[in-house]
């Protein structure tokens, strides 16, 4: 069977012998533990969170960068096919 913590508190009122009281001490005391490694773990997760976040942004970023490069890539080879393109029209005879 499992106690929450509130049962064990409550379980303490009623106990009598030496060893019922050592036991419910050392049940409170990893409750006490575990309720600080959950604040420690949320700490980290929400840390970890954070960074994620971060990263999505970065890469979002980065993302929108390398669109801009590839337009910029794409204008470049416009302008130089524009100005490599066949003349057409009057071309004067110089003699």
């Amino acid at each position: 069977m499992v106690f929450t913590e509130l049962g064990v508190a409550m379980l303490s009122s009623v106990l009598n012998s030496q060893t019922e009281i050592k036991v419910n001490i050392q049940i409170m005391r990893i409750f006490m533990k575990m309720r600080k490694m959950i604040d420690t773990h949320g700490l980290i997760l929400a840390k970890l969170n954070e960074l994620e976040k971060n990263d999505i942004e970065h890469d979002e970023k980065i993302l929108i960068i390398f669109e801009y490069l590839k337009k910029f890539d794409e204008i470049q080879k416009q302008e130089l096919l524009q100005k490599n393109r066949k003349q057409i029209g009057y071309k004067p005879q110089n003699k």
